[in-house]
């Protein structure tokens, strides 16, 4: 495969862009998403510098919107538009950083079929991106693969919204997945076939972007995320996947805590065969 980024779903310091490089590199990652799922705490000046840094450090970098953050609202109003602001000023710090693109949340069905509700997604995509071009912050964004089986954001979902609307991706949260199949992504075949999927739709010059963690789960719904081992999700799987396409990726980890992160980008980059 081409190069695999991998690093954390935190920043690992708020003190100074400088101390959160610094511990970027001695924990050995090559990527990190910039936390924003509760809210926005890093300016724009602390973004350019934390970005120039990364990149001089080769650490690619993305940004995770906050959760409210999500379209196809079924109905407009205030929550919609909080939701596009948050977007807007995601995409913002995405531009001042450098970073590859903004992660956000898919939203949910809210009482309408399926095929409704993407176009509703698509819909109010397409006017949150009108507004970027006119702001020149018309970065990526990646859709979110979620872990609530009866809920909008499967696979088939994000790829249909990635699909749509040429500038979003989709990314591969195989914590979710494992949990929504009752454990089904335990075989490499699994792993590529949700590849090969994301593959189909992203440009040629595109990363896979991919969240990845050991997951618990019940009813086949997300509960928590768990230390790596702990539960049934293997990261050599997915390197063995990964290793089978001639494009680059970047694996963000939200394990709960360091030893679990290594421990799985070991496993990865032995998986992969390259480092």
């Amino acid at each position: 495969m081409a190069q695999l980024h991998y690093g954390p779903a935190r920043v690992p310091s708020r003190e100074s862009p400088e101390e959160a490089v610094e511990l970027l590199r001695e924990r050995g990652f090559t990527a990190c998403e910039i936390d924003f799922e509760g809210k926005f705490w890093m300016d724009y000046p602390w973004a350019e510098r934390f970005g120039e840094l990364a990149r001089d450090a080769d650490i690619v970098l993305s940004v995770h919107a906050p959760i409210a953050g999500f379209m196809g609202h079924a109905e407009r109003g205030k929550k919609l538009n909080m939701a596009v602001g948050m977007l807007d000023h995601s995409a913002g710090i995405a531009k001042a950083a450098g970073a590859e693109l903004v992660v956000f949340h898919p939203g949910f069905l809210l009482g309408r079929e399926r095929a409704a509700a993407i176009d509703s997604v698509v819909e109010q995509l397409g006017e949150l991106r009108e507004r970027l071009d006119h702001k020149d912050r018309a970065v990526p964004f990646g859709v979110e693969i979620m872990g609530r089986v009866r809920e909008l954001g499967t696979a088939e979902d994000v790829f249909a919204i990635s699909e749509r609307c040429g500038w979003v991706r989709p990314v591969l949260d195989f914590a979710h997945l494992h949990a929504v199949t009752d454990g089904g992504f335990t075989e490499t075949p699994a792993f590529a076939e949700i590849l090969a999927g994301a593959d189909r739709v992203l440009a040629p010059d595109a990363a896979f972007h991919i969240h990845f963690s050991d997951i618990a789960f019940a009813n086949r719904n997300e509960t928590k995320h768990l230390p790596y081992g702990e539960g049934t999700l293997r990261a050599a799987p997915l390197g063995e996947a990964l290793a089978r396409f001639e494009r680059p990726a970047t694996v963000i980890t939200e394990s709960p805590d360091l030893q679990s992160d290594q421990a799985i980008r070991d496993e990865l980059y032995a998986a992969v065969g390259t480092r």
